[in-house]
């Protein structure tokens, strides 16, 4: 399989993560409409796909093309004593408190195109540290508007009321016409993201993947894309070498993952529960809502058992029987990871 990292820029919010399994489910509601995405179709790649993944999509990540392109990856899932080293003297308790407080807030670490992870030379940002760094590849329009806020943020949390009018009693009310708001994301403007894509090249070639994507950031991506949310555009893609360490004894992942049982001695990861729900023509059927599938958040770190170190650039496995609307349906456990050293 071959890598390939393709970037989108936000021209909305987004009322859904770009998530990697996300991402594979729309790519195959794209698929599905037009077989020429992928060689044979999607039915004959969806029933390999539990031995065979045809394509599997990281999460979106930021990028910064500054002196060098860079890219944001949240913080490893490890314990923060494996990450910072107390420089505070063993009995002052206070300054040891404070100084761990200070390192939770630095949620994102900034890797080369080389997508290598070195944890003892790496450096920890915060979502502060980013808002910093985003104006610096905006332009000056951009930067000028964006003086005018009190305090930009790389990315802002936006609630949107929303009411049904009883037409009845020409007012909200309860159950059905209660009020509510739902929560959006935006990016910093102009941010650009970048979505690692492994491709079986027997399956499909990038160009055409990235056509799939540049239709899905047109009509929008996930929640609440009828009325906006969701759009992006497409920027360029570019074939990306997989990382290769000698001495590397632990996975990263880049996405959620699904891993396989018994094959890992240690882990760490926040879980993360999918409560997946059907797009398209699906999600006005009977029953939409697919059952919840518990998942390991990106940034997960699994420690191969006996240094048997996975043969594919990618770990995890396919889940399936989790729509009664579309029993076909598999949802991606699939993680690309990054090779790195763990020090324990």
């Amino acid at each position: 399989m071959k890598l390939h990292e393709i970037t989108i820029k936000p021209a909305s919010g987004f009322g859904t993560p770009l998530k990697g399994d996300t991402l594979f489910g729309h790519f195959c509601w794209q698929a599905a409409y037009d077989p020429t995405l992928l060689n044979g179709g999607l039915d004959r790649w969806i029933a390999q796909y539990a031995n065979k993944p045809f394509a599997v999509f990281s999460s979106a990540w930021p990028k910064f093309c500054l002196k060098n392109t860079q890219y944001a990856l949240k913080r490893p899932d490890l314990p923060l004593s494996l990450l910072f080293k107390d420089t505070a003297k063993s009995d002052d308790r206070r300054k040891q408190l404070t100084e761990r407080k200070a390192n939770s807030k630095k949620k994102w670490v900034l890797i080369s195109e080389d997508l290598r992870l070195t944890l003892n030379s790496m450096k920890y940002f915060t979502d502060d540290d980013l808002a910093e760094m985003a104006p610096e590849q905006a332009t000056a329009e951009t930067h000028r508007h964006m003086i005018k806020s009190a305090s930009p943020s790389f990315i802002t949390e936006f609630a949107q009321p929303h009411n049904t009018i009883n037409r009845l009693t020409f007012s909200t009310g309860e159950s059905w016409f209660a009020p509510f708001s739902e929560t959006a994301s935006f990016y910093y403007p102009e941010t650009e993201l970048a979505v690692f894509v492994l491709l079986d090249e027997d399956a499909t070639d990038v160009e055409r993947v990235c056509t799939a994507m540049e239709r899905i950031g047109q009509w929008g991506f996930g929640k609440n894309a009828s009325t906006g949310l969701g759009r992006f555009d497409l920027g360029e893609s570019e074939p990306l070498s997989l990382p290769v360490v000698s001495d590397a004894n632990a996975c990263y992942t880049l996405s959620p993952v699904v891993p396989e049982s018994g094959l890992y001695a240690t882990h760490y990861f926040t879980p993360f529960i999918r409560f997946g729900k059907h797009g398209d023509v699906l999600a006005k059927s009977r029953n939409p809502f697919k059952n919840p599938v518990i998942m390991a958040n990106e940034g997960a770190v699994f420690v191969p058992r006996d240094a048997n170190f996975p043969s594919n650039a990618y770990i995890g496995r396919a889940v399936f029987h989790t729509s009664k609307a579309l029993p076909q349906s598999v949802v991606q456990g699939y993680s690309i990871y990054l090779p790195f050293r763990l020090e324990m």
